[in-house]
């Protein structure tokens, strides 16, 4: 447990030292987004870790259709990950659309995943993602929408999602469970 703990707390200081200590992150220039990126990857790393060397056992049990809506839901998460809110015509105005799309990943994997690590590991994301947005909207009231773009750019970007989606679910069938049943 400590060991994912601590991954949780590099992936939180990774994320916030910008704003915590902006007079040192800018006194190192460039050199700020490595050690970022090393601080995030070993916290990525020890997450990983952690989750994995935690004894696994279920709180509850839950209802099979739920992984079909997991699915659905790990789709959007995709979606508001990728370009496609920003260039499209229907979420143009949210301000936060990859921090939404990993709320609605991590949520998506507590309620398929109700073991005490999975619980910690993603119930810790989602609150490090509500808080991101929270500081960012402090650190940057003003902010104004992109110009609204096109309905195929949202159907072209949800296309990608999908053909995404089922390379994700390929590849977490190979290294875990099978996202799609079986």
């Amino acid at each position: 447990m400590t060991i994912l703990i601590l991954g949780l707390a590099l992936w939180y200081a990774g994320h916030f030292w910008k704003r915590a200590w902006p007079e040192k992150h800018a006194a190192l220039g460039d050199k700020a987004k490595g050690i970022s990126a090393l601080i995030i990857v070993t916290g990525i790393v020890l997450m990983v870790v952690g989750h994995s060397s935690m004894d696994s056992y279920d709180l509850w049990s839950y209802p099979s259709f739920l992984k079909h809506i997991n699915n659905l839901a790990i789709l959007f998460a995709i979606y508001f990950m990728s370009p496609g809110p920003s260039k499209g015509a229907i979420f143009y105005k949210m301000r936060h659309p990859m921090l939404t799309g990993m709320i609605i990943w991590a949520l998506a994997h507590v309620a398929v995943n109700p073991d005490p690590a999975s619980m910690m590991l993603f119930g810790g994301l989602t609150v490090w993602s509500v808080i991101e947005m929270r500081v960012i909207n402090r650190a940057e009231p003003n902010w104004t929408p992109i110009p609204k773009g096109s309905i195929a750019k949202d159907a072209m970007f949800l296309f990608a999602s999908l053909i995404l989606l089922a390379v994700i679910g390929y590849i977490h069938s190979l290294i875990g469970p099978n996202p799609f049943g079986a």
